[in-house]
């Protein structure tokens, strides 16, 4: 049993930082890199988007990164490898984007390598920080807690965006290469100042174990596949699983079109069109944010449970898509900017609600799986990730090619969208109902001669 005491909100904030760094990397990697590629070297715009989906394609590690954490018994030796993995990839990635114009083939096989890399050090440092929260947070500061790291994240990517923007002008190659590779020694000290002593020492519990021979320690002594399958035989867990992979399915759709939409739709400018994307994100800040208000300890429970803001983000959720149907049957008379923000504080509210369960659910039962499950789940929504912004953007292409009408097309998309986020919250019902069946079961009285163990239960 974990002895150490839970984290402070220095301590989170301290995790904080760690996400904002990861962050910087990635959006100089999926948004700089993307617009060098198709701009400044006229490359079709399906290269940046293989590499996108292969960094995604690559974190179907997830669970077998997890399950090293549950053996190691610390966090913090793979989130700091898993940093500095990231942060050579996010270089290599920029030296191979500037060996493309010179050597294009060259260039996309170091961009291969370097993506795969920054997939592998996503993987290694997301999923075990998201573990040590869930072992060291109180649950009464999980949904604020995680809305303070996921904010963190989203100034990392903004602060790093507008930065490294004003130092690329003018753009050379050679400014490209001196920022990235300063960016990238830059996040790996921030990391390690963050991490340095913030998971303490190895408990107690853990030294004791550590003693026994490994033949006679079970937990060490299983394999991955065999602690995979146990972790995907438990009933909720496999729900959980089922409701990220479509919740961030659906999510994750909507983000390449619906800029393109308005303006084919609605008329707006590409400034215009990326004030709607601001406004979406807005939302998706406020939506955050009310959860966190609900779930924190004055309040918990008085605004709502995180499981109704779970499932109730992803009805809301539905209903805006279904409003994004509307509008592009009948056009500009629908007010396109308050169901931008409906839909985004809808998003925030049921994503952060999603991840404050993630850390409940991934150490029920004890802290020995606690990372195969967060695993399992981060795998579920990178795949989630990489299909959506393919099947978006393919789907509506396809559509508008078989119908020959956009708004027709367009509507088709946001309705699979709607079905989705319908059946997510379908899902986010199921995983509650184990939660009272669970609380019924350890509410039944014991009779002599008939005990029930109801220790796999959690």
């Amino acid at each position: 049993m974990n002895t150490l005491p839970m984290f402070s909100w220095l301590h989170i904030a301290r995790l904080g930082l760690v996400q904002a760094c990861m962050g910087a990397v990635v959006v100089v990697t999926t948004s700089t890199l993307n617009r060098i590629m198709v701009v400044e070297l006229a490359l079709p715009a399906m290269l940046p988007g293989f590499l996108v989906g292969f960094h995604y394609l690559v974190q179907m590690v997830r669970p077998r990164m997890g399950f090293g954490a549950d053996q190691g018994r610390r966090c913090t030796p793979w989130m700091m490898g898993g940093m500095f993995v990231l942060a050579l990839g996010g270089f290599l990635a920029s030296l191979a984007t500037v060996w493309m114009a010179e050597q294009l083939s060259q260039g996309i096989a170091l961009s291969i390598l370097a993506f795969m890399l920054i997939g592998f050090g996503v993987s290694a440092c997301g999923t075990s920080l998201l573990v040590l929260m869930s072992k060291r947070v109180a649950e009464a500061r999980r949904a604020p807690a995680a809305t303070v790291v996921w904010m963190m994240m989203i100034v990392g990517f903004a602060v790093t965006a507008i930065t490294v923007g004003k130092l690329l002008e003018p753009y050379t190659p050679q400014r490209l290469l001196e920022i990235s590779g300063g960016l990238s020694v830059l996040v790996v000290l921030i990391a390690s100042l963050s991490l340095w002593n913030l998971e303490g020492p190895v408990d107690s519990a853990t030294s004791e174990m550590a003693a026994v021979p490994l033949e006679a320690q079970p937990e060490k002594n299983q394999g991955f596949k065999k602690t995979l399958h146990m972790v995907w035989s438990e009933p909720q867990a496999k729900a959980f699983t089922v409701f990220v992979f479509l919740s961030m399915l659906a999510y994750s759709s909507q983000d390449l079109i619906l800029e393109p939409f308005a303006g084919a739709l609605f008329g707006l400018t590409p400034g215009e069109t990326t004030q709607l994307s601001g406004l979406h994100h807005s939302g998706v800040l406020c939506g955050m944010l009310a959860v966190a208000l609900a779930g924190s300890g004055r309040v918990a429970g008085r605004l709502g449970s995180i499981q109704s803001w779970m499932v109730g983000g992803c009805w809301v959720s539905g209903l805006a898509m279904l409003g994004l149907c509307v509008a592009a049957a009948y056009g500009p008379p629908w007010p396109l900017k308050p169901n931008v923000i409906l839909l985004g504080m809808a998003n925030g509210s049921f994503s952060i609600a999603a991840i404050a369960t993630m850390m409940r659910l991934a150490t029920a039962g004890g802290d020995q799986h606690a990372g195969t499950r967060m695993g399992l789940w981060g795998a579920s929504q990178a795949i989630a990730f990489g299909l959506g912004g393919l099947l978006g953007t393919a789907a509506s292409d396809l559509a508008q090619y078989v119908l020959a009408e956009k708004g027709t097309a367009y509507a088709y998309v946001f309705g699979f969208e709607v079905a989705m986020f319908v059946l997510a919250a379908a899902c986010a019902i199921w995983v509650g109902r184990y939660d009272r069946q669970g609380t019924e079961q350890r509410h039944i009285p014991l009779v002599v001669g008939h005990r029930k163990d109801l220790s796999h239960e959690y």
